[in-house]
C-alpha cells in the first residue's frame, strides 16, 4: 500500500484518495519571465515521478500543473525589455514547455494561467472578505491574518518569531506584518483587471487558491512544490482556502528537497547559476532526469560533475543489459514477479527511488549471471519497461545502422573466427571513429553508437 510524507502532519501517511482509484493533484509550477534552473527541474521531475506510479497502480490521475503569467517581476522585466507582459510570458511559455519535454514531464491535464482566470480569483476574494478575513487599504485588499488562528500549521513557523523577526515600514499600514495582498490595486505602467474593489491585479499566494479549487474542486487530494514554496506560499494558500470555504482543500501536502551545486545553494550573485535550457543542452536529457530522481525526493540534492558521470554510467549499465538480452539463446530463467513486488515495495515506501533503482540493479546482476532463455528475456525486458513507465529514463530503440557498417562488423567477425586479430582490432578502432563500440559476449557481438 502507498505511503507518503505528508508536509502538514510531519508523517509518512497511507495515501488514501478521497474518490477511490482517483487522485487529484495540484503542483505549483515556475513564475514565467526568466528561463528556468536546475531546482524547477527537480520540482516537475519529483511530481512527475509520483503521477507516473499512481498512473502504474491504475489510478486516474487529473494533474493541475500552473504557470504563474502575472506579478512584480514579470511586470519589471517586461518594462526593462520594453515589451508587453504578454510577449514575455509567451516566450518563456515555450521555452519552459521545451525543456519540460526534453525532461520526459508528461503534459499536464490542465495548465491554468493566472491571467486567464480573473473571475475565478475574484470570486474567491469575495468568499475570503464575505467570511470577514479580509480588509482595505490604500493599495490593495488584504488577508487578516490574527482572523486565523491556525496560521503557521502547515510550516510550522510561530507567529511570535515571525513578528519579532519582521521589519515593519512606518508607511506600512497593515493590521499585522504577516498580513498579505489579495487584490493590489493599480499603478501607473502597470497592467489591470476591473473588480469589485477597484482596477488592479491579484496577488501570488490568491491565485493557486482559486484556480486549484476552480480545477479540483473544494476538497482535494494532493497539492505539491518545491520545499521553498511551503512558506509563505502554500501556508498563505492553506490559510485563504480554510477562509474561503471553511474546511481543509489539501488532503496531503508534498515537498521536494533543494537543489545545491558543489555544496552551495544554487545563485547567480555565487556564480553557481545555470538555466536548465544551458544544462540540458549540454547534457543528455535522460542522464539530467536520471540524477535528479536518483535521490529521495524530500533529500537536498548536490549536482557535481561526479554525480553527473555517475548517473551517466549507471544508465549505460541499464542500457547496454537491455542490448545484451536480447541476444540470448539460453535456458535460465528469471522470476521476475519476484523483482515487480520489490519494486513496489520501495516505491509505496515514499517513493523510494534509491531503493527501486536497487532493485533493478539486482535484477541486471541475475540476467548478468544467468545463460537466459529468449521467453525470459522478453519478460525481463517487459518488465523494465513497465519500470520504465515510471522512471522515463531507460532506452528501449532498436538503433539502426547502414550496410557499411554492418559488413564492417561482420567481416571483423570472419578476421576472429581466422584468428587473425590484428586485422580484427584495425576493424574495431575503425567502427568507434564511426561512434560504433563493440562488445564480444558469448552469445555474438553487441554493437552500440556512442
Amino acid at each position: 500500500m502507498l505511503k507518503i510524507y505528508n508536509t502538514l502532519t510531519q508523517k509518512v501517511e497511507t495515501f488514501k484518495p478521497i474518490k477511490d482509484k482517483e487522485v487529484k493533484i495540484y503542483v505549483c509550477g515556475p513564475t514565467i519571465y526568466d528561463y528556468g534552473h536546475l531546482g524547477h527541474a527537480r520540482s516537475a521531475v519529483v511530481f512527475d515521478i509520483f503521477r507516473r506510479y499512481l498512473l502504474y497502480k491504475k489510478y486516474k490521475v487529473k494533474f493541475v500543473f500552473n504557470y504563474t503569467d502575472i506579478d512584480d517581476k514579470i511586470i519589471k522585466k517586461a518594462n526593462k525589455e520594453n515589451i508587453s507582459y504578454k510577449e514575455l510570458n509567451k516566450k518563456f511559455e515555450k521555452i519552459y514547455d521545451k525543456d519540460y519535454e526534453k525532461l520526459g514531464i508528461l503534459k499536464p491535464t490542465i495548465k491554468p494561467k493566472p491571467t486567464q482566470e480573473i473571475g475565478a480569483i475574484i470570486d474567491f476574494i469575495k468568499k475570503i472578505e464575505k467570511n470577514g478575513y479580509a480588509y482595505k487599504l490604500d493599495d490593495g485588499i488584504y488577508f487578516d491574518i490574527s482572523k486565523f488562528k491556525r496560521y503557521g500549521e502547515l510550516s510550522k513557523q510561530n507567529i511570535k518569531d515571525l513578528r519579532a523577526g519582521a521589519r515593519v515600514k512606518k508607511e506600512d499600514k497593515k493590521k499585522n506584518p504577516e498580513d498579505f495582498v489579495l487584490w493590489k490595486f493599480k499603478k501607473e505602467n502597470e497592467p489591470y483587471w476591473k473588480s469589485p474593489w477597484g482596477n488592479g491585479r491579484p496577488g501570488w499566494h490568491i491565485e493557486c487558491s482559486a484556480m486549484s479549487t476552480k480545477y479540483l474542486g473544494n476538497e482535494f487530494d494532493v497539492h505539491g512544490g518545491g520545499q521553498d514554496l511551503k512558506f509563505p506560499h502554500h501556508e498563505d494558500e492553506l490559510a485563504q482556502n480554510r477562509a474561503a470555504i471553511g474546511k481543509r482543500v489539501v488532503k496531503y501536502w508534498m515537498h521536494n528537497g533543494f537543489v545545491n551545486i558543489d555544496n552551495e545553494k544554487m545563485s547567480k550573485s555565487l556564480g553557481n547559476y545555470i538555466t536548465l535550457t544551458d544544462f540540458l543542452n549540454k547534457n543528455d536529457p535522460k542522464v539530467v532526469r536520471f540524477a535528479l530522481l536518483s535521490t529521495h525526493y524530500r533529500m537536498p540534492i548536490n549536482f557535481t560533475d561526479k554525480v553527473m558521470e555517475k548517473s551517466k554510467n549507471s544508465l549505460e549499465r541499464i542500457n547496454n543489459f537491455i542490448i545484451k538480452i536480447r541476444k540470448v539463446n539460453g535456458k535460465d530463467k528469471i522470476n521476475t514477479k519476484e523483482f515487480e513486488k520489490e519494486f513496489e515495495k520501495a516505491m509505496n515506501d515514499d517513493l523510494n527511488i534509491s531503493k527501486a533503482l536497487s532493485i533493478i540493479y539486482e535484477l541486471i546482476k541475475e540476467g548478468n549471471n544467468k545463460d537466459l532463455s529468449k521467453a525470459s528475456s522478453r519478460e525481463v525486458i517487459n518488465l523494465l519497461k513497465r519500470f520504465d513507465s515510471v522512471l522515463n529514463v531507460m532506452n528501449f530503440k532498436k538503433e539502426k545502422i547502414s550496410k557499411e557498417i554492418k559488413d564492417l562488423i561482420n567481416k571483423r567477425e570472419e578476421y576472429r573466427k581466422k584468428k587473425d586479430f590484428k586485422k580484427a582490432d584495425e576493424i574495431r578502432k575503425k567502427l568507434k571513429d564511426k561512434g560504433i563500440i563493440l562488445e564480444d559476449t558469448k552469445d555474438g557481438v553487441i554493437w552500440k553508437k556512442i
